[in-house]
């Protein structure tokens, strides 16, 4: 039998809280997040990413949102073990 290899993909827990931020510093306003998270981001005049709620459940859509932000300004972590979410430790 060969070796499975090691699931390196974030997975939604039932009942996480997950902490959202977005580093403004590498933030180019692609507004992918808006894209796949309409209800999980805003972009402000200066066309800057900011999550509508920075505690939040656990949630699909802005972890899409994550994964597709070109220069990942995304940072999801777990709410009170601050464990990474994405992007996932290497």
């Amino acid at each position: 039998m060969g070796v499975h290899p090691v699931r390196t993909e974030p997975s939604l827990g039932a009942g996480d809280r997950w902490h959202v931020e977005v580093d403004r510093s590498l933030c180019i306003g692609s507004a992918q997040c808006l894209h796949h998270a309409p209800d999980g981001f805003r972009l402000d005049s200066a066309r800057q990413s900011h999550p509508v709620d920075p505690d939040t459940d656990a949630n699909e859509r802005v972890l899409e949102a994550a994964e597709s932000c070109p220069v990942e300004a995304i940072v999801i972590t777990l709410m009170g073990s601050g464990e990474p979410v994405f992007p996932p430790e290497e």
